[in-house]
C-alpha cells in the first residue's frame, strides 16, 4: 500500500492534470450554439469575425427569423468575456473600453467585478448556486446578481449562469422569470 505522502502526490497530480485539461473558455462561444427562452427569444452564436481589429463572436438576439440586436463579444486568452460592441437597426454602437461581462474561471460565490465604458456602469457579484429543474435539464447555476446604470437609472438583473453550458434563467428585480426552453 502506497505511503500517505506517496498518495498526497498522486492527489496533487491527478488535481493538475484534471485543472489542465480545463478549458480556461466555461462561456460557451461555439458557432451554431443557441439557447431558446420562455420569452421567445432564441440566441444564437455567429462565427468569429474581426470588427475595428478585434477579434469577436456576434451573439445574435432573435424572434422568429428576424435578429433584432447582436452582441459582439471578446473571449479572451484568459477565459474573460468582454462586450465590444451591439449592432442594433444596423447601426454599430462600440465600447471602448469594452464590458466585462464575465472575468476568468473560476466563478464561485462572492465573486464580484465591475466595468463602465462611458456613462454606462455594470457591477456583478456571484451570489450564490441555486439548484433549477427547468425544461431544458436540471442545473445547479451560479446566482449573478447584476446592477446595470446608465443615463443616471439602474437596473437589477440576476442570472442564472452555468459553465459551460450558459445563462438558463433570467430574472428582473420585479421577479419576472425568463427560463431556457432549450
Amino acid at each position: 500500500m502506497p505511503s500517505r505522502p506517496t498518495l498526497t502526490l498522486l492527489f496533487a497530480a491527478a488535481t493538475a492534470a484534471a485543472a489542465a485539461t480545463l478549458d480556461a473558455h466555461y462561456y460557451p462561444h461555439k458557432p451554431g450554439t443557441r439557447w431558446t427562452y420562455a420569452s421567445g427569444e432564441t440566441q444564437v452564436v455567429g462565427a468569429p469575425v474581426t470588427h475595428r481589429g478585434v477579434n469577436v463572436v456576434p451573439v445574435s438576439h432573435q424572434y422568429g427569423s428576424t435578429t433584432y440586436t447582436q452582441d459582439l463579444l471578446e473571449y479572451r486568452k484568459d477565459g474573460s468575456v468582454w462586450l465590444r460592441g451591439v449592432n442594433a437597426a444596423g447601426r454599430l454602437q462600440w465600447y471602448a473600453p469594452p464590458l466585462m461581462v464575465y472575468p476568468p474561471a473560476p466563478l464561485a460565490p462572492g465573486r464580484t467585478w465591475q466595468s463602465a465604458t462611458g456613462p454606462l456602469r455594470m457591477k456583478a457579484t456571484v451570489t450564490g448556486v441555486a439548484p433549477l429543474a427547468l425544461t431544458a435539464g436540471t442545473f445547479n447555476a451560479l446566482s449573478i446578481r447584476t446592477e446595470t446604470t446608465a443615463g443616471g437609472k439602474t437596473s437589477v438583473q440576476t442570472s442564472y449562469f452555468v459553465p459551460t453550458v450558459g445563462i438558463v434563467r433570467y430574472e428582473t428585480a420585479d421577479g419576472a422569470r425568463i427560463d431556457l426552453q432549450r
